[in-house]
């Protein structure tokens, strides 16, 4: 088993409680079959805990506890998708990967942690008018007006996307502005998880989707 650092316990216990458990031998699968299957570098499994895992798990925290439904996209490795649905087990989680071998590394996970997660191969845009979900989520997809357009037509009226971004959010979200819009995207806004819990902490770009019956400049309180 990976072995959780003790200076990053507490933050763990509090993000993940009673099952604290799980994500420890998820971060153990990761680490044993990650590398050989192409799902992470070599060098991460050392920082596996801090840089990833927790990272990811941070991202709860901006969640609406209301939220019920949940996409990540382009899911990979898992991250965020598995740990969030570790971390909010009321949450239905649907984890969106276009790599079939992706897919059925998500698959394994899921059948050995028994998390109840729904797997599908697919693009975003094949879901496009099929499927709507309380919050979508991505990490490390694409820059933020190209992953609009992926994601946004995915978000229920009145959800969120949530899309985890680093140095680059501020200058992201400028660029993207015209997009979000067009895309009935509103109050675009920059968030910081686990300020001093974390040596770094998780930079969360959310965005609402405008709920129906308002109009573009208005929102619901």
């Amino acid at each position: 088993m990976l072995p959780l650092p003790d200076s990053l316990r507490p933050s763990a216990e509090r993000l993940f409680a009673d099952r604290l458990g799980l994500a420890e031998r998820f971060a153990s699968m990761l680490a044993e079959q990650g590398p050989e299957r192409g799902l992470i570098g070599p060098r991460e499994v050392e920082r596996l805990w801090g840089r990833h895992i927790l990272n990811c798990a941070l991202m709860a925290d901006a969640i609406d506890p209301s939220a019920r439904t949940l996409a990540d996209i382009g899911s990979g490795a898992g991250l965020p998708g598995v740990v969030l649905a570790i971390a909010r087990p009321d949450l239905t989680v649907t984890l969106v990967e276009t790599m079939q071998r992706r897919a059925s590394w998500l698959e394994e996970v899921d059948a050995e942690l028994g998390l109840g997660l729904e797997v599908v191969r697919a693009r975003a845009e094949d879901l496009h008018g099929e499927r709507s979900f309380d919050v979508v989520t991505a990490r490390a997809v694409a820059a933020l007006d190209k992953l609009a357009r992926w994601t946004l037509p995915l978000v229920a009226d009145g959800g969120e996307l949530l899309a985890m971004k680093g140095g680059s959010a501020a200058e992201e979200v400028d660029k993207a502005s015209k997009a979000l819009a067009t895309l009935g995207g509103i109050d675009p806004r920059i968030e910081q998880y686990g300020v001093g819990e974390v040596e770094v902490p998780t930079t969360v770009v959310q965005v609402r989707r405008r709920a129906q019956g308002t109009r573009k400049g208005e929102t619901r309180g």
